[in-house]
C-alpha cells in the first residue's frame, strides 16, 4: 500500500514510475550517471551574445535575422525567432527568401537585402571590413554555435547561441548527495574540454566524455561496485545504458520514444528536478512500508504471546488481527501525503505564479543585454554623443528594471516571509534588489556629472566598469532568484 501511493504521488509530481520495484531501487540508488544533452543541459540552442556594428541597434540585427528566419526549419533558426519573441521583438514578412539547407537564408526585409547563416555562407556574400574581421575572432568560441547577419552586403552583426546548463542543475546535484547519492558521474560523447568544463563548476565526481553509446553501458557496469546505479538520459543512444542500470531514469517530455520504452522511471515534464522529487518519495515510502511491516509483525507477535498465556480467545485474536491489519494500512497510507516540515514547506508557488514570474524574467533580459550593448558602443563613439546613450539606458533601468525589482520587494518577498518559518529567508535577495537600484542610481550621478563636452577617459572608463559590474550583479540575480522559485514550486 505505501509503495503503490508513492507511485501515486510521484505521477502527480508528472514521474512515471513503471511498478514498486522500480520506486524501491530509487531508494537504495548509490551512483548517479548523467548523460550531458538534454539532461544536464536544456538540449535546445539559446540565445547567449549579440555583437552588432557600432552604428546598428543590436536588436533592430536580431529582429531582421529573425524575421527572415521565420520559414526556415533549422533549429538554429527557430532559436532566433525564439529569441527575438521571448525580447518582444515585432518580426516583418520577408519576401524573395533563398535558403541553402544547413547553410544559411537570403532575403529582403524592410526593402534590405538581408542574409543569415554561418561565417562561410555569409562571408561569400560581404565585403572585408574591420568589424568582419573581429567578428572572425569573436565568434571562436568552444561550445557555442555562431550565426551572422548581413544587411545589403555588409556584416550587420553577429549571434552566439550555446546549450545551456539547465538552471536548477546544481540544485538538483546537491539535493541528491542530501539523499544519499554518493558518486555522481557526467557520461557524455561531446569533447572532454567541454565535459570538464561542467565539472568545474558543477561539483561532479567524474566526467567522461567522448563516448560511443556503448561505452555507457559499460560505465554502468563498472560504477555497479560501488552500490546500485542510476542512469539518466534522453536519447537513443541512452537507451542501453539506462536499460543496463538497475534504474534508468528518461527525460521524456522531449526524449527519444526507445529511452522512454527502456527506463524504469520516466520524468514526463522538462524540469531535471522532479527526479530529486521522486527520489525523495521513494525514500518516504520504503521508510513507512518498513514501519507498517515491522509494527504489523510485532503487534500480531505480541498478540500470538498473548493467546499462547490465556489472556486472548480465538475470537478475541481474529478481531485483534483485523485491527492490527487496518492500523498497518492506514499507517501505509501516509505515504501518500505530504510532510510539512520546514519553512519550504508553507512558502509554496502555485505552478501558474511560477510560469508567470519566469515569464517576467525572460522580458527583461533585453534590458539586461542592452547594459551590455552599451558598455561597448560607449568605447568608441564620439564623446558628445556618449551621454544620449547614457540617458536612454537610465530611462530605460527606471522605467523596466527598477519597477520589477521594487515590485518583487514590496508584494512577493513579504508575501513568502510571512508564511515562512524563518522571517529573513529572503534577505540577501533584497540586499540584491539594494545594490541593483544604488548602481543604477550611480549610473545616473555619473551621468549628470559629464562635462559639456562628454567624458573624459576616467569618466568613460568608470562608467563601463559600473555598467560591466550591473549586468553581472543583475543576472546573478535572475538565477538566483529562478533557483528559488523553482525550489518552493518543487516542494507543493
Amino acid at each position: 500500500m505505501a509503495i503503490v501511493s508513492g507511485v501515486s504521488r510521484c505521477a502527480a509530481k508528472g514521474v512515471l514510475v513503471k511498478g514498486g520495484g522500480a520506486l524501491e531501487m530509487l531508494a537504495r540508488v548509490k551512483t548517479v550517471i548523467l548523460d550531458k544533452t538534454g539532461t544536464i543541459t536544456d538540449g535546445r540552442a539559446r540565445l547567449i551574445e549579440v555583437k552588432s556594428r557600432t552604428d546598428l541597434d543590436p536588436l533592430e540585427v536580431l529582429r531582421l535575422a529573425a524575421s527572415l528566419d521565420q520559414g526556415s526549419h533549422h533549429v538554429i533558426a527557430r532559436a532566433l525567432v525564439a529569441a527575438a519573441r521571448e525580447r518582444g521583438l515585432r518580426l516583418a514578412a520577408p519576401s524573395g527568401s533563398r535558403e541553402e539547407a544547413g547553410s544559411g537564408v537570403t532575403g529582403r526585409i524592410d526593402g534590405h537585402e538581408i542574409a543569415v547563416g554561418g561565417w562561410d555562407f555569409v562571408s561569400a556574400r560581404i565585403e572585408e571590413t574591420a568589424f568582419s574581421r573581429e567578428i572572425r575572432e569573436w565568434i571562436r568560441r568552444d561550445g557555442t554555435v555562431s550565426v551572422l547577419a548581413a544587411k545589403d552586403g555588409i556584416l550587420a552583426g553577429a549571434f552566439l547561441l550555446a546549450d545551456e546548463v539547465r538552471p536548477e542543475a546544481g540544485s538538483v546535484l546537491r539535493r541528491l548527495r542530501e539523499a544519499g547519492v554518493d558518486r555522481i558521474v557526467l557520461a557524455t560523447g561531446d569533447r572532454t574540454e567541454l565535459a570538464e568544463s561542467l565539472q568545474s563548476f558543477l561539483g561532479l565526481d567524474s566526467v567522461v566524455a567522448e563516448l560511443k553509446p556503448e561505452d555507457k553501458t559499460r560505465i554502468v557496469e563498472a560504477e555497479r561496485s560501488a552500490g546500485p546505479v542510476m542512469m539518466v538520459g534522453d536519447g537513443v543512444n541512452d537507451a542501453p545504458a539506462l536499460a543496463a542500470a538497475d534504474v534508468g531514469v528518461a527525460m521524456g517530455a522531449r526524449g527519444a520514444a526507445a529511452s522512454s520504452e527502456a527506463a524504469d522511471v520516466v520524468i514526463l515534464v522538462d524540469r531535471l528536478d522532479r527526479l530529486v522529487s521522486a527520489i525523495s518519495i521513494a525514500h518516504r515510502s520504503r521508510s513507512i512500508a518498513l514501519q507498517s511491516v515491522y509494527m504489523g509483525m510485532g503487534l500480531s507477535v505480541a498478540g500470538m504471546f498473548a493467546a499462547a498465556f490465556g489472556y486472548l480467545t480465538p475470537v478475541q485474536g481474529a478481531l485483534l488481527q483485523e485491527a492490527i491489519d487496518v492500523v498497518a494500512i492506514l499507517n501505509a497510507l501516509r505515504a501518500l501525503g505530504n510532510p510539512k516540515r520546514g519553512w519550504r514547506k508553507t512558502t509554496q508557488l502555485p505552478h501558474a505564479e511560477l510560469i508567470q514570474l519566469e515569464a517576467e524574467h525572460r522580458a527583461l533580459m533585453d534590458v539586461v543585454d542592452e547594459l551590455r550593448h552599451t558598455t561597448e558602443r560607449i568605447q568608441n563613439l564620439p564623446k558628445t554623443e556618449v551621454r544620449k546613450e547614457l540617458a536612454d539606458l537610465d530611462a530605460l533601468l527606471r522605467r523596466r528594471l527598477l519597477p520589477h525589482e521594487r515590485q518583487d520587494d514590496e508584494e512577493l518577498y513579504p508575501r513568502l516571509r510571512s508564511r515562512a518559518a524563518t522571517p529573513d529567508a529572503l534577505a540577501g535577495m533584497s540586499r540584491a534588489h539594494m545594490e541593483i537600484q544604488r548602481q543604477v542610481h550611480s549610473l545616473t550621478s555619473l551621468r549628470k556629472a559629464l562635462g559639456a563636452h562628454g567624458p573624459s577617459p576616467a569618466q568613460r572608463y568608470e562608467i563601463q566598469r559600473l555598467l560591466h559590474g550591473l549586468e553581472a550583479i543583475t543576472r546573478l540575480h535572475f538565477a538566483q532568484e529562478q533557483e528559488i522559485y523553482r525550489l518552493l514550486e518543487d516542494e507543493q
